[in-house]
């Protein structure tokens, strides 16, 4: 089977699942694991490389408002390939290619690939979706068998943290303007052994002023800005040192979001992982090789 992931976390979940042989090109944003690196790209973004988070946000609003694209698709490359298989999704707009253009191009390929969407919502639905993924690839065994190991996991962190005190959590999935995490990120703090002040389960993740999020008294802020490594969440966390510290939160951890939060594939696992580390650092050790650093500038000890 030749397969074209059009989204991040499909790419790692193939590869997760064993299909890695099979996918024969990925997305300009596709960094996991290596050997997707050196596979044909065939997206792009419209928006320029270097651009503060507040443009970022502006630009992607405007854009989204007019209704064009934030990425190309490189159509005639696709063609070339010839996949039997589009892995893309449709839950979020500013992610990936649309799912309605996609499905259009898929049309007009010469072997017409069929395209699956996954679009989970909720944790859950992210272990769930390796195996509909595994189904497409002709082999659910294979999916059945990672999902049963990383709900084995969860129920480890779970264990691990019964009967602890859950400390009060703010998960920043954007600092300019600030957004609550949402989708699969509050159940990731309520495995991990916390409790998400501003985040519910399974909805979108939405704009929040500063002084709303300092009335919801969080005590940690875990700084997760989509699609950015720890270096970078950590200079956005700088960068807005004083309104967090506004927050009279008591830590602030900036995390590899692309690598462990923002994308709904296996590594959500770590995240949690690390997130029970980080509330409950006696009881779960940190997971291996999963970035995360402390900010304690300007925050009251």
């Amino acid at each position: 089977m030749r397969i074209a992931s059009l989204v991040p976390s499909a790419t790692e979940a193939l590869f997760a699942l064993g299909f890695g042989d099979d996918v024969v090109a990925v997305t300009h944003e596709c960094d996991w694991p290596q050997a997707a690196t050196v596979l044909p790209r065939l997206t792009a973004s419209v928006l320029p490389d270097g651009l503060p988070s507040g443009e970022i946000d502006a630009r992607v609003r405007e854009l989204t408002r007019v209704g064009q694209a934030l990425y190309t698709l490189d159509e005639e490359r696709l063609a070339a390939l010839d996949p039997d298989l589009i892995v893309t999704q449709e839950l979020c707009a500013v992610c990936a290619v649309s799912y309605a253009e996609v499905c259009e191009v898929a049309t007009r390929l010469p072997g017409r690939a069929r395209v699956v969407s996954l679009d989970p919502g909720r944790l859950s639905e992210v272990v769930d979706d390796l195996v509909l993924l595994a189904r497409a690839c002709g082999n659910e065994q294979r999916g059945t068998t990672v999902a049963r190991g990383l709900r084995e996991r969860l129920q480890s962190v779970r264990e691990a943290v019964a009967g602890a005190p859950r400390p009060r959590v703010l998960a920043l999935e954007w600092l300019d303007p600030p957004y609550a995490g949402g989708h699969w990120v509050p159940e990731m703090v309520e495995i991990a052994g916390g409790v998400d002040v501003a985040g519910k389960a399974g909805g979108h993740s939405r704009v929040v002023e500063w002084a709303e999020l300092a009335e919801l008294a969080p005590e940690v802020a875990v700084v997760m800005p989509c699609g950015y490594y720890v270096e970078d969440a950590l200079a956005e966390a700088e960068l807005f040192k004083e309104e967090i510290a506004g927050l009279g939160v008591t830590s602030v951890f900036a995390v590899d979001a692309a690598a462990s939060f923002s994308r709904p594939g296996p590594r959500l696992v770590e995240g949690v992982e690390l997130l029970a580390h980080l509330l409950h650092p006696e009881l779960v050790a940190a997971p291996p090789s999963v970035g995360f650093a402390p900010l304690t500038t300007n925050v009251p000890q």
